[in-house]
């Protein structure tokens, strides 16, 4: 993948990739019918689609924020191919495009623990062993959705797992603080960056915004995981723990979006990386943007 480079007043932010993935259609758009989402995507045999796994690079005067690390390279072979994830040290590779080293971030600030979103917290050291990936950074995460994760149920069981975050509870780290930071609610992490909690996917999932220079842009997450979602607001993936919280949450992403102006940076979507809301009329839309900050469009 190549990574996506955007500009947020004085900041610079990368949408990096951990690669590309295939689910069930029936897990990315619930009750939609066939005769909606076929619209816009087209399943293959499997009856699945691909999503992309983008996770948020900030570079910051406090040093590099990662928010998310994706699914990582812990998956045996034989989960990899049930997900069709080709590759090695993809998100790492995106990061050395840019330059950087694992030891490079200094935070890595999970919207919510779900395999595919903190699976790269941790790597095998060489005795088989889950270790943090990287080594110098602190991990954020919001306490009800470690306590979810830590405690799944018979529906969460199968995308919580303790070797992606219990390595880094009780860690220090080169500083001597905890490795492991606890939110507890919507939290301002550096001057530019702060985290809002949007739930709906998880209880206590949260998206990341960043403002600067009068400008701002959000790494959505799962809060609406597609453009389409924060469009329609009843299109509400299977994967939802509570379906009619996100309906809520996504009419006051959108509000808050437009009045705002805010980039919206989106995390699986394979065809919109980034865009900008706008009102047709009774209908929102998505503007899909490029890199250089202009309409997909224009470029046309």
């Amino acid at each position: 993948m190549t990574p996506l480079t955007f500009r947020v007043g004085a900041l610079t932010v990368h949408l990096v990739s951990d690669g590309v993935y295939w689910t069930d259609v029936g897990g990315a758009f619930g009750v939609v019918p066939r005769g909606l989402w076929g619209r816009l995507v087209e399943p293959d045999a499997l009856n699945r689609i691909p999503l992309q796994l983008r996770c948020l690079l900030i570079e910051s005067a406090h040093g590099l924020i990662l928010a998310d690390t994706g699914y990582g390279d812990k998956l045996p072979p034989r989960q990899r191919d049930l997900l069709t994830l080709h590759g090695e040290k993809r998100l790492l590779g995106d990061l050395a495009a840019l330059g950087y080293r694992p030891e490079d971030v200094r935070t890595v600030i999970n919207t919510h623990l779900h395999a595919d979103h903190c699976g790269g917290n941790t790597c095998f050291d060489p005795g088989g062993s889950p270790v943090p990936t990287f080594p110098n950074a602190q991990y954020m995460v919001q306490r009800l959705e470690l306590a979810d994760a830590t405690y799944p149920n018979e529906r969460t069981r199968n995308t919580y797992f303790g070797e992606n975050f219990r390595p880094l509870s009780g860690a220090c780290g080169p500083d001597g603080s905890d490795r492991l930071r606890v939110l507890n609610g919507d939290t301002q992490i550096t001057p530019e960056v702060r985290t809002f909690i949007t739930p709906g996917h998880t209880r206590a999932h949260q998206s990341v915004i960043v403002e600067s220079g009068g400008e701002t842009a959000i790494f959505l997450a799962d809060a609406a995981p597609f453009a389409v979602g924060i469009e329609r607001l009843a299109w509400v993936p299977a994967f939802d723990v509570e379906p009619l919280v996100s309906i809520e949450t996504k009419r006051t992403l959108r509000d808050w979006a437009l009045r705002r102006e805010a980039l919206l940076l989106f995390q699986h979507d394979v065809n919109v990386p980034a865009g900008r809301l706008r009102r047709a009329g009774e209908d929102w839309r998505v503007e899909p943007v490029h890199p250089d900050g202009s309409p997909a469009s224009a470029a046309q």
